[in-house]
């Protein structure tokens, strides 16, 4: 929002007289996603489902200023038959990673495989394990992060712990190593709500490293201030990767479970941090 043409935040008061700019974000596309043959990292298949490390920087559907170049576009030209799985604009999707998070993903590519792993999705039953990449010192060794979340108060894009209208969200956590001044933490999910990770590490102190939403800056010069961690404010995106998924095999009713290692920029975060001089 621009108040004679300078940047104000959304509820700011006004005197009256001035002159307000609002920029109304183009709609979202209702025609159904079409086929694109963009690379895919498929780590599991077979005539149910189908299971891809995800990159990060890929989008999962269509949306608002994401119209292509997607998961479900990807998903298209692979499967072929797709469509309509789950429904014409998500054909497939039972879950989501953020954009700018890489890991796991499982996609349905029948109604029976959608139908069960939403339940499971739903009802916590899934096996999720992420690696990330937090600032400071986290403390203890182990925990668990409860709250309510919901949207932000102050902020519609952003999530956050709220006292009403919020829905439960339980995150698990322990220390894997600590490399001053990040502590590299290995995270699991009882539930999985937007953005859940990001938030709960950041209202306890320990925002992930190159998270642009919820990254404090000043938390990031606090934590990186000294000239040779200039690195890690220069990290493009958030520090997350979902490294393993477990669920139960819907036609087959047995447990599986796939792992996809860290990319190659998050293992190269952390080789240099583990490179650098301990007081």
């Amino acid at each position: 929002m621009l108040v004679d043409g300078e940047p104000r935040k959304a509820g700011s008061r006004l005197a009256g007289g001035e002159r307000v700019t609002v920029t109304v974000p183009p709609p979202v596309s209702r025609e159904n996603p079409q086929p694109e043959n963009l690379p895919l990292t498929i780590l599991y298949e077979d005539s149910g489902l189908i299971v891809i490390d995800k990159p990060a920087g890929m989008v999962v559907h269509p949306a608002a200023g994401n119209p292509d170049g997607t998961l479900v576009n990807a998903l298209l030209h692979h499967c072929r038959d797709l469509r309509g799985i789950g429904g014409e604009l998500r054909p497939g999707i039972v879950h989501r990673l953020d954009q700018n998070t890489s890991g796991v993903l499982v996609a349905a590519k029948d109604e029976l495989c959608h139908r069960e792993l939403t339940v499971q999705f739903a009802s916590h039953a899934i096996d999720r394990e992420y690696l990330a990449v937090v600032y400071g010192r986290v403390r203890p060794d182990s925990g668990t992060f409860t709250s309510m979340l919901g949207r932000s108060p102050r902020d519609r894009k952003k999530m956050a712990s709220v006292d009403r209208g919020g829905r439960r969200a339980v995150t698990h956590y322990r220390v894997q190593s600590r490399l001053p001044p990040v502590t590299v933490v290995a995270v699991t999910l009882e539930t999985g709500r937007t953005h859940q990770i990001r938030v709960h590490f950041t209202e306890a102190g320990h925002p992930l490293v190159g998270d642009q939403v919820y990254g404090k800056k000043g938390i990031e010069r606090q934590w990186a201030g000294a000239p040779e961690h200039a690195f890690l404010r220069d990290f493009p995106r958030q520090a997350l990767h979902a490294g393993r998924l477990g669920f139960i095999h819907p036609r087959r009713g047995e447990r599986l479970v796939f792992t996809a290692p860290p990319p190659v920029d998050m293992l190269e975060l952390i080789r240099r941090l583990e490179e650098l001089p301990r007081a």
